[in-house]
């Protein structure tokens, strides 16, 4: 446990970071609060509990303040960062000041904007760049304002702003309302639209179980060019939107692990299975399909799914 001089000390500095009024625990996960993040999230804690014997507790934060967290050591953990959607982030944490670390173990995933095919072909909609046809917009218009409703992502999400930039680069901002709002009611507004027969438009990713619910297909755009992916996040600059562009299609994405590097030297045990821990693609896309879709709670998830891969979590210890 902490010496009670490092515990009062970590207690102030998770009061100023996360507002939380309980005394820290040994190891703070800080979650996004996203489903397949949140599963993540217990199944560290529970790992970590079980088999060491310290107190883990998680605490949602948004992806700043969890890496400042984390740099400062009033957090330990974010469960699941996305690169390059987070770069900023991980380039000032892990590679310049070298405060936090990387789990090499990282699952792969691909990015875009998805509509729902059988509509979509009936309507000519295959390209991105279709999103700016007017007419195209007028079957996106779920409020009789003349422009298309379509999500850009959640607010926790590094995605969102960069799915901005990409409307204002190919020119559908001007066509299209870009909704910003959370998972489940994106979801929701989704579902609704799919079952009326409508054209569906809306940020997209994998491994997600979306594409064994429907007959989402990403739309066609240019490869993507690191020379043309001019991205600033908002954190970054208050101009950050007039001074990004990005006009071509995501890199291959990966999320990974990351933790403080404190760690290493006050919990050893525990670093070596941070650093171990890995997923796939299948296991992710369950884990969103076990909390948005059939209403588990992440706790409760996390713990059938060590129960069901116990040979995984030993290899980790």
């Amino acid at each position: 446990m902490k010496s009670a001089v490092k515990l009062a000390t970590s207690t102030v500095l998770a009061l100023a970071l996360t507002g939380t009024t309980t005394l820290a625990a040994d190891i703070v996960v800080g979650t996004p609060g996203w489903g397949s993040a949140d599963v993540t999230s217990h199944i560290i804690k529970q790992v970590l509990e079980d088999n060491l014997g310290i107190e883990v507790e998680v605490q949602t934060g948004t992806n700043p303040i969890i890496f400042e967290a984390m740099d400062k050591g009033t957090m330990h953990v974010h469960p699941e960062v996305w690169l390059p959607n987070q770069a900023n982030l991980h380039n000032t944490y892990v590679v310049d000041k070298g405060s936090v670390v990387m789990n090499q173990n990282g699952v792969e995933s691909a990015q875009g904007m998805c509509v729902n095919e059988s509509v979509a072909s009936k309507n000519g909609v295959k390209s991105i760049t279709d999103l700016t046809n007017p007419d195209i917009a007028k079957l996106l218009d779920t409020d009789g304002d003349g422009k298309g409703n379509i999500w850009v992502g959640s607010s926790s999400a590094a995605s969102t702003p960069i799915e901005k930039i990409r409307a204002k680069s190919y020119g559908y901002d001007q066509t299209m309302n870009l909704m910003e709002m959370d998972d489940g009611a994106a979801f929701a507004d989704r579902d609704a639209r799919i079952a009326q027969g409508k054209l569906y438009a809306g940020f997209c990713w994998t491994p997600h179980p979306m594409f064994s619910q429907h007959d989402l297909v990403m739309l066609e755009e240019p490869a993507h060019d690191p020379e043309k992916w001019k991205i600033i996040q908002p954190t970054d600059d208050p101009e950050w939107l007039s001074k990004s562009s990005a006009p071509v299609g995501w890199s291959k994405a990966t999320f990974h692990i990351h933790f403080a590097k404190s760690i290493e030297d006050d919990y050893p045990q525990a670093a070596s299975i941070l650093a171990n821990m890995g997923f796939t693609a299948n296991d992710v896309a369950a884990m969103s399909e076990a909390v948005e879709n059939e209403g588990k709670t992440p706790q409760a998830y996390a713990g059938e799914w060590i129960a069901g891969n116990m040979d995984r979590v030993n290899s980790w210890l």
